[in-house]
């Protein structure tokens, strides 16, 4: 059968540490890994473009022998002539996986659905777990562990939101969610990364007050009010999130320590305060950097075959 990455609640605790130590492996070592992936080939599907997922999937498949091919809005026919189970058909008989970056959750999961190759969730309006693999790997170098941290998200309830609740719950974190009233994280997400961390000995609170959410945290993490498709909701979404900014007043309010998270790009000013992104906290670009070795522990995982050397940590 098929594995896939679409959410981080389809694999187990042990198998995302797994993940984790390959790609702290793969970043203190990358020679090592060269050839993981000789010969294999990503299609990379975007619906909405992106800096950081591009280049880190593109650099990161390349880094292990293999070769991406990148499918833009007019490269394809996906809702265009072609449906997404026909087009996952095709994909499967040229390349070695699928990468994709797209509006709609269900179109992912149609991919997956009908694809023989792996498909690695890009990003989603529901999900977004190669960010948060990042992010887990990120938080793990700087605090040294997972479980029992708490982590606060302050903003919209999103698909960042939905991917850190469920790798918080995985890890026997701690995770609250401070949102405006009326952007609460979707209802069945929370559901099951409750389940989840019943399992692991975490929590997850929701608050609509960013002050109780941040109070005493180990990492603060936010993103922008109004992400890619919500352009009409900016101006609205910007009223609605006053109050909702991380500035040095709320991040005061975790503990002395704690590192501050975004998913990028930022807009200083509105969902952070330039002096909190650009300030000592901040690790925001090594955070970003994790993405390449994050990824290439999954493509690694689903499309080649890694071979661990090292001390991981």
């Amino acid at each position: 059968m098929t594995r896939h990455f679409l959410s981080l609640l389809d694999y187990s605790t042990e198998e995302l540490e797994g993940l984790l130590d390959l790609a702290r492996q793969m970043k203190l070592f990358p020679d090592a890994f060269r050839t993981t992936c000789a010969g294999r080939t990503l299609a990379m599907i975007f619906q909405k473009p992106s800096l950081r997922t591009r280049v880190s999937f593109e650099v990161g498949i390349q880094q292990l022998g293999g070769h991406g091919i990148y499918l833009g809005p007019t490269d394809i026919q996906l809702h265009r002539g072609e449906t997404i189970a026909d087009t996952a058909r095709v994909l499967s008989r040229y390349v070695d996986g699928i990468m994709a970056r797209v509006f709609a959750h269900a179109d992912v999961v149609a991919l997956a659905e009908n694809a023989s190759v792996p498909v690695i969730n890009g990003l989603s309006d529901l999900l977004h777990p190669c960010q948060v693999l990042a992010d887990l790997l990120t938080i793990r170098e700087k605090k040294g562990r997972l479980q029992g941290l708490r982590l606060a998200f302050v903003g919209d309830g999103n698909n960042m939101a939905h991917s850190l609740v469920n790798g918080g719950a995985r890890f026997g974190m701690h995770v609250s969610v401070s949102h405006p009233v009326g952007y609460a994280p979707n209802a069945d997400v929370l559901t099951a990364a409750r389940r989840a961390a019943a399992s692991s000995g975490g929590s997850i609170q929701i608050t609509t007050d960013p002050r109780e959410g941040v109070e005493g945290a180990d990492v603060v993490y936010t993103d922008v009010w109004a992400s890619m498709g919500q352009e009409k909701e900016a101006k609205e979404r910007l009223q609605r999130f006053q109050g909702f900014q991380v500035d040095a007043a709320l991040m005061g309010l975790a503990r002395p320590d704690a590192i501050f998270l975004h998913c990028l790009p930022a807009h200083r000013g509105e969902e952070v305060a330039a002096a909190v992104l650009d300030g000592p906290a901040s690790v925001v670009f090594d955070e970003a950097e994790n993405r390449l070795h994050a990824q290439k522990a999954i493509m690694a995982r689903l499309m080649g075959s890694a071979r661990p050397r090292g001390p991981s940590w």
